[in-house]
């Protein structure tokens, strides 16, 4: 079950949002946590023992954490036990395969590769069971007393499958009271609405002529319709992954939490740490807080700096999925952090703001392009295809009927992937109040109009992918 699909829109989440109002507040917990399972058995129920058994190692963990742990060495004894379990679940599902076929690669056997289907939103939920075992280990918070509390943390259906990654102690004191208003609900909804229409109009049909273009393969395209192509899948992803963080986002203000936000612009960076700064905000903290400054982060020397940033970000690119082109791409990454931050950063920040974010920019289209291919020999031959402009040709006539079909929504969809709408916001904040009730209406017939369009896309369109899923 998918946000953007006609069952969990028409059917799913409005009679989740009439119970959750109807019962008392002391009820709404296991009414969440009800509706949340039944979301993630939807498509594979099997799967739903594998997030209890990792619910409740953590929970039983941190109660013994907080009873027994009277010693450094008992508390941390309970850390590693919670954390080597959870990660060699996570390796089995995720890695086991992709280890197997790298043995026998490398030693040239023929051990059988297991094919293990991947539990959805594992990597999501297990960094966040991760996050409460070791920030109850550093007493920074209180271990929950209620296993089923904790497991409606865990399994809250808006950020469960493809996050943000809400970490216990950002939410731990709204699980207890939390303010459910009328205005909170308002936000949310059209939060939510805004991540519909990013999803559907634009991630879906940008995502469509990705796959065209990448279906046609190397010897048919131009080098024009290759870095089309490239900045289609770059689209794609952002609005895909920023379009289910607002929907999240927007489902907990209905239901009275309040996640962080998971995105700011990242293309309209101007450097590749600013990029960081700006995508999936909740991996890039996670990582930082419990990996990165753990391993002494910029405060051991330049080597040890070196080192903390390449393991950071190999471990980066390994999280996003099993396949060498992953690993490839957190490398890509880590080594142009390590150039801005000890070779050209001084340098390029001194170059005027719009080339900034235009090398910027085409820094993060092509590292997309390694995100997005899993074979390494397609991959070399689509990078070889960028680069290659001596060949015959640099536009074809697949890129002009592309430009000339689509031009329109990938316009539309680079203004909104930079900050447009707080602009507009800023600029309107000192209306009138006849203005301000003419703006509402306007935007509420706009709001209409957009919805009853993504409806008709909805039902009539089945490309509908949720790229994160996979992850």
């Amino acid at each position: 079950m998918v946000f953007s699909g006609i069952p969990f829109l028409f059917f799913f989440l409005p009679l989740c949002l009439i119970l959750y109002y109807a019962v008392p507040f002391s009820c709404k917990n296991g009414a969440l946590l009800i509706f949340s399972l039944i979301f993630y058995a939807w498509g594979e129920p099997i799967y739903i023992l594998l997030m209890l058994f990792s619910t409740a190692l953590d929970y039983t963990n941190g109660r013994l954490m907080e009873r027994f742990g009277t010693t450094r060495s008992r508390r941390r004894f309970f850390l590693c036990c919670s954390i080597c379990i959870n990660l060699s679940v996570l390796a089995f599902f995720k890695y086991a395969g992709f280890a197997v076929s790298c043995i026998n690669g490398i030693c040239g056997t023929q051990f059988p590769c297991p094919q293990i289907h991947l539990p959805v939103g594992i990597s999501f939920y297990t960094f966040q069971t991760m996050s409460y075992i070791i920030d109850l280990y550093r007493g920074e918070v209180k271990a929950e007393r209620s296993y089923l509390t904790y497991l409606t943390y865990v399994s809250m259906f808006p950020q469960l499958v493809a996050g943000p990654i809400v970490r216990f102690s950002d939410i731990q004191e709204q699980l207890h009271r939390r303010q459910i208003t009328f205005a909170g609900f308002e936000q949310g909804l059209l939060r939510f609405m805004t991540g519909l229409f990013k999803k559907v109009l634009i991630a879906n049909q940008a995502g469509a002529l990705w796959e065209e273009i990448h279906t046609l393969g190397a010897a048919d395209i131009s080098v024009a319709t290759a870095w089309l192509g490239a900045l289609c899948f770059t689209l794609q992803l952002y609005f895909d992954f920023s379009a289910y963080s607002d929907m999240a986002i927007g489902m907990g203000k209905m239901l009275g939490f309040c996640y962080n936000e998971n995105f700011r612009y990242p293309l309209a960076a101007v450097s590749v740490t600013d990029f960081w700064r700006r995508w999936h905000i909740s991996l890039s903290t996670w990582f930082r807080d419990y990996v990165y400054i753990p391993l002494g982060g910029n405060r051991k020397g330049v080597p040890r700096h070196l080192f903390n940033i390449a393991v950071v970000w190999f471990l980066t690119g390994l999280w996003h999925g099993a396949s060498w082109n992953f690993i490839l791409w957190g490398i890509y990454y880590g080594v142009l952090l390590i150039l801005e931050k000890y070779v050209w950063g001084k340098a390029f920040g001194k170059l005027p703001l719009w080339l900034r974010h235009t090398c910027t920019f085409l820094i993060v289209v092509f590292g997309f392009v390694i995100f997005a291919i899993t074979d390494m020999k397609e991959l070399g031959v689509y990078i070889g295809l960028l680069f290659s402009f001596g060949a015959d040709t640099l536009i074809d006539t697949h890129f002009l009927w592309y430009l000339y079909n689509n031009g329109m929504l990938l316009v539309i969809a680079c203004i909104l992937a930079c900050p447009v709408y707080p602009w507009i916001c800023r600029k309107t904040a000192s209306f009138g109040r006849k203005q301000q009730f003419i703006l509402s209406v306007f935007a509420g017939a706009v709001l209409l109009l957009l919805f009853v369009l993504s409806t008709a896309y909805m039902v009539s369109d089945t490309y509908n992918p949720f790229l994160y899923f996979r992850f």
